[in-house]
């Protein structure tokens, strides 16, 4: 049984607890990241950390936590969850003033902040990033603040459920004829030894992973562009990617049917993944 963390408490999972009224259930008005765990030592929490401050202040959300005390709460379930390899997911809410509508609560209303823990051996040498997945593609028809971390993820829920009926991996977005991002990962395309990959901005997820594999892929000297890319120059691409903090680099060998190269991982992504996990491995806390 995991010991999980409620709103400064630890407790066994069969007895947390949120209000039924918590707006994080009623109105998906609430923020999270995951944060991995690799040899027992948490992953890039520093950029988490900001990236969730980011999130709260976008939606005008009071933080509970200090960074110091959540870094505690973190290696704590590590600790008691006796986790080598797996993933910490955080989210935090506007809370509940105890029923529900549409205007915030009032401002000295708690917000909800939980934590558990998902243990997932072999994390790192995961056999799937050897041979690569495959994805499909499909409409983006989510809102327009993507870059917020929100908890609004049944669209992305249900493009996942869509490249497994399928029979794929996974899916990525696509509006206006250009890839955002995949379903829970941000997209790559590698052409003549470039790596391009769309640019930041209120339309895909700010990942953390692709900031730390971009800076590594720089100071490899790779050749980095970021611009939009469509699904047909995907397929003409030498090989694609994905990058996320649960599951670092992982190499796309299919698009819409369409193998890339051989159908199997190339050069650059393997490279990158094994660089991702030496370098953070070596400032994980």
């Amino acid at each position: 049984m995991r010991t999980v963390y409620v709103n400064g408490d630890y407790l066994p999972e069969t007895e947390a607890k949120v209000s039924i009224f918590d707006r994080g259930f009623l109105m998906a008005d609430g923020v999270y990241e995951v944060t991995s765990v690799l040899d027992g030592k948490l992953i890039d929490f520093d950029g988490h950390a900001v990236r969730l401050q980011r999130s709260l202040e976008a939606l005008e959300m009071r933080n509970p936590i200090s960074k110091d005390d959540l870094l505690e709460v973190h290696r704590e379930l590590v600790r008691a969850n006796e986790i080598t390899e797996g993933l910490i997911y955080l989210q935090i809410t506007r809370g509940s003033d105890g029923d529900r509508d549409f205007a915030y609560p009032a401002p000295e209303t708690e917000p909800t902040i939980v934590l558990f823990t998902q243990n997932k051996p072999g994390l790192a040498d995961n056999p799937v990033a050897k041979k690569g997945i495959k994805i499909i593609s499909i409409e983006d028809i989510r809102w327009g603040r993507r870059d917020i971390k929100t908890v609004q993820l049944l669209y992305p829920s249900m493009g996942k459920m869509m490249a497994k009926k399928a029979g794929c991996d996974d899916a990525w977005m696509v509006e206006e004829g250009f890839v955002t991002e995949g379903t829970s990962n941000n997209a790559y395309i590698v052409k003549d030894n470039k790596i391009i990959t769309r640019a930041l901005s209120n339309d895909i997820l700010h990942g953390i992973t692709r900031a730390a594999v971009l800076r590594f892929a720089n100071e490899a000297q790779m050749v980095v562009e970021e611009r939009n890319f469509t699904i047909d120059e995907a397929q003409q691409a030498d090989e694609a990617f994905t990058t996320s903090a649960s599951a670092f680099v992982m190499p796309v060998v299919e698009i819409d049917g369409v193998a890339l190269g051989d159908g199997t991982p190339g050069r650059v992504a393997p490279r990158l993944r094994e660089i991702y996990l030496d370098e953070m491995r070596k400032a994980a806390v």
